[in-house]
């Protein structure tokens, strides 16, 4: 039986971003698990326009290509680690974005936050899970809140992530609950 795969979704496009630290860095944990397969997934590799089709890709198939390439990749996933920047109180525009772009690809599929901002993406999170509700996915609740403390001490100090225990913690709490989601909604999915 094929092992669950698990895309780290990197939420953020904008150049000099710090999202590529903890992508990199929970894709790396996440790949030490041995009953996952993990892939990192950059939405800056599937270049969609502000949404802009006739209708949602819930009742009609999308005709932008790299929209077409987008759920395509989602649609091999099994659940889902998005990073996340809080920029204003919310997410993203380029994951909102590219979460408006799939619609059936994520239905029923679990999805956990990693999040890094002044209150750790809290207020982005926050959103994003309520997006997530709307689209049939299942947020969990444990994620990894990147405090700006942290967030300066990695970007500006050359610290590392595994040096702050409660991210260490944080992440072994998330990577516990989404793999029982996605083992228990993979076999769901598969009985139809």
């Amino acid at each position: 039986m094929a092992k669950p795969k698990i895309g780290v979704i990197v939420g953020s496009t904008r150049q000099g971003r710090f999202a590529d630290h903890p992508a990199n860095w929970i894709k790396e944990v996440a790949s030490q698990r041995p009953e996952i397969e993990v892939e990192l997934i950059d939405i800056r590799d599937y270049p969609m326009p502000l949404f802009d089709e006739a209708t949602s890709p819930a009742w009609g198939p999308s005709k932008n290509e790299a929209a077409q390439r987008w759920q395509k990749k989602i649609a091999e996933m099994d659940g889902f680690i998005m990073v996340a920047a809080e920029y204003n109180r919310g997410p993203t525009a380029s994951l909102k974005n590219a979460l408006d772009y799939a619609y059936n690809e994520w239905v029923r599929k679990p999805v956990a936050f990693v999040g890094y901002g002044g209150v750790g993406a809290a207020r982005a999170i926050e959103q994003l899970r309520l997006n997530c509700v709307e689209l049939q996915m299942a947020p969990t609740r444990f994620g990894v809140h990147i405090l700006f403390p942290v967030y300066l001490a990695i970007l500006k100090e050359g610290k590392k992530f595994d040096e702050f225990p409660e991210i260490v913690s944080s992440a072994k709490d998330l990577l516990d609950h989404l793999i029982w989601w996605t083992n228990t909604l993979k076999t769901a999915r598969d009985k139809g």
